[in-house]
């Protein structure tokens, strides 16, 4: 992975409150995602992880601080940055080529029919609805709904992919297929992906790092936790490997009791500027053959 693509420094979101004075979601926000990571944030509902999407889509403006893209810092919404939301927001009387020929033909306004043609074909082979281009939305299940709309955000080819909670509407049988076509797709293209989940199993099979926020308002980013699972996972498959369970109990020990205490009295030392980064198990221990009369050894010990 390379250099840092986005930086999100000291970022605040504030509402006028009732009566007087201001409501603060969160407060002093700072975030690295370098270029090719998959990130997955966490947190309660209230938090602001949708806010801190919709700012770095250019939809929404912090109330402080400021996010830079590629070394720019954002003024509003950009063909650099792709939002696939948890609706599918298709257009209903556009088929699916024509969806997806749409976004293509915002991004090259000049290229001649043919080539948006070929281009909107290609993202919709690459997630896996090559055949299905003539059916409108209304042919379509809630799953190949998303697909198409993967496949447009792919098809303008961002440099940043934002996604909030694209999968959580469908079936655990469906959420599963597109979450692996979607880390499939994520790792051949080298895409960047900032993701809201809360799944903390999507999170764990999906992302590069996860980053947890504490309870709001007033929220802050507590710890950003590197996955250490091997980046050739395969979903049916995680649950034995010897680190899940401790990055799983230390994501849902957060959720439940945690994410409330470290915005009221964050530990010692903490710097909201560098949320500390958490490393998590480690190699599994080499498999060991027990030496001659060891075991006979335990034994007697055993029986006293």
């Amino acid at each position: 992975m390379g250099q840092n693509l986005i930086a999100i420094e000291g970022i605040a979101k504030r509402y006028p409150a009732k009566g007087g004075g201001e409501t603060t979601v969160f407060e002093d926000l700072w975030l690295r995602v370098r270029r090719g990571e998959f990130v997955c944030v966490i947190g309660h509902s209230g938090c602001g992880k949708t806010t801190v999407l919709n700012i770095l889509a250019g939809l929404d403006a912090p109330s402080a601080g400021t996010v830079i893209v590629d070394g720019r810092e954002i003024a509003g919404p950009a063909l650099d940055r792709a939002v696939i939301f948890q609706g599918h927001a298709l257009l209903p009387w556009k088929s699916v080529l024509g969806n997806v020929a749409y976004a293509v033909a915002s991004r090259w306004r000049k290229a001649p029919k043919a080539e948006i043609e070929a281009r909107a074909r290609a993202a919709i082979a690459k997630v896996g609805l090559a055949g299905s281009e003539n059916k409108r939305p209304a042919e379509l299940s809630g799953g190949m709904k998303q697909r198409v709309g993967i496949a447009r955000a792919l098809a303008i080819e961002p440099k940043i992919l934002l996604m909030d909670e694209p999968f959580s509407a469908l079936d655990a049988l469906t959420r599963g297929t597109l979450q692996e076509e979607a880390r499939r797709i994520c790792r051949e293209t080298g895409q960047t992906v900032y993701m809201i989940t809360h799944d903390v199993d999507e999170a764990i099979y999906l992302a590069d790092k996860i980053v947890l926020m504490t309870n709001g308002p007033g929220a802050r980013i507590a710890e950003i936790v590197e996955n250490p699972l091997p980046a050739d996972r395969r979903q049916g498959a995680i649950h034995h490997d010897p680190n899940y369970y401790a990055l799983r109990n230390h994501l849902i020990d957060f959720l439940v009791s945690r994410s409330k205490t470290f915005r009221d009295n964050p530990p010692p030392g903490y710097d909201p500027r560098h949320p500390p980064l958490v490393r998590l198990g480690g190699p599994a221990p080499e498999p060991r053959l027990p030496r001659a009369g060891e075991a006979e050894r335990h034994l007697e010990a055993a029986a006293g």
